[in-house]
């Protein structure tokens, strides 16, 4: 019964999102409340995890509000630097530039201030359309691969060192010398496919600016300015939700997990995690990692999740909301995101062949 349960919670978790409008506007209370119910249903609640689950979002909830405030002081005179920059800079050197800094420095910031950075500097260098989606695809999946450095980077990473109860160094240690390496392949494939010739003059990025305010999509800058101090507060109480929710839910899961995943060949996960592109990475990784898993089977897995989750607008945070602020459609990023989610899932794959 306890398994029937899960497995029926678990599908609730992975379809209502999709199927449900209020669910998909309400992500974070929703998984929340999956992850109440988890926990009840395999018989897991106790004060301890209450607690546990109350204190494991703090860190990354209190790094997304003081970067939310601090991007908000700054970000006009960011983006005035970096308008001048671009005019002096060759535009695929700053692409690299940009992917391998923010892929690197998302660890720190975290994967939601970088993606919100990402987006006013991708405003500020007015590239053409189809560019402008090129850069911003390759840069999330560096996002989505460095925050996996440290907790504070996103809500995989908070989940995975909580549920293993490892120090805040663990991946650093652990997925590092697969992370940092891949970061640098998307800076330099941004550098190749980003040419100069798409960079406008500035006449035309004024007149370009003003047709898509009143056409398709409003500037992102402008959004950027138009966020008010209570927009930062409530994105930092969704996450500190979100991140309480995958407590929930991964320790819920625990026996589902034990009875079917751990003993799975790391190869058959790397690519079972596949299906981190339609689903948000961190609630897979709540769902599977266990302290019971090998070291080579938690490096497969996490970069199964997080290689893929880059391919597809829903698979991670940097995807959902550089995509909203741009106005990226979904069949815009898959005709990018998936070929080369896939080159770099095969790529991934032989060196987790060689190395471990």
């Amino acid at each position: 019964m306890v398994i029937a349960g899960l497995v029926v919670i678990l599908l609730l978790v992975l379809f209502l999102p999709f199927l449900v409008k209020p669910v998909e506007h309400n992500l974070e209370v929703f998984l929340f409340v999956m992850g109440v119910l988890a926990t009840l249903v395999s018989g897991v609640m106790s004060v301890e995890l209450i607690v546990h689950a109350a204190q494991d979002p703090i860190m990354i909830t209190l790094a997304v509000l003081v970067a939310g405030l601090l991007f908000k002081w700054f970000q006009q005179p960011l983006e005035k630097g970096i308008a001048a920059i671009s005019r002096r800079i060759p535009i695929n050197i700053m692409a690299a530039v940009l992917v391998i800094a923010l892929g690197l420095i998302s660890s720190v910031i975290t994967a939601i201030i970088a993606s919100l950075v990402l987006v006013a500097i991708v405003s500020a260098m007015k590239l053409d359309r189809k560019s402008e989606i090129l850069l911003v695809v390759i840069a999330c999946f560096a996002i989505g691969l460095g925050a996996a450095l440290t907790p504070l980077g996103e809500p995989l990473s908070t989940i995975v060192v909580s549920k293993l109860n490892e120090d805040f160094w663990y991946l650093l240690r652990t997925v590092s010398v697969y992370i940092v390496p891949g970061v640098v392949a998307f800076g330099l494939l941004a550098a190749f496919m980003i040419k100069s010739s798409d960079r406008r003059t500035l006449v035309m990025q004024e007149s370009l600016a003003t047709a898509e305010a009143a056409t398709t999509r409003e500037p992102a800058a402008a959004k950027g300015q138009d966020e008010s101090l209570k927009d930062i507060v409530i994105r930092a109480v969704k996450v500190y939700l979100f991140v309480a929710g995958l407590v929930f839910l991964g320790t819920g899961f625990r026996p589902l997990i034990d009875t079917y995943l751990i003993h799975l060949h790391p190869y058959a996960l790397y690519w079972i995690n596949i299906i981190s592109a339609i689903l948000d990475n961190a609630t897979l990784a709540a769902a599977e990692v266990s302290p019971a898993m090998s070291d080579e089977t938690i490096i497969a897995l996490l970069m199964g999740l997080i290689i893929s989750g880059g391919m597809l607008i829903p698979g991670n945070i940097p995807n959902i909301i550089s995509a909203n602020k741009l106005g990226i459609t979904s069949k815009e990023w898959a005709r990018i995101g998936v070929p080369m989610g896939l080159v770099a899932m095969f790529i991934y794959f032989a060196v987790i062949v060689v190395t471990l």
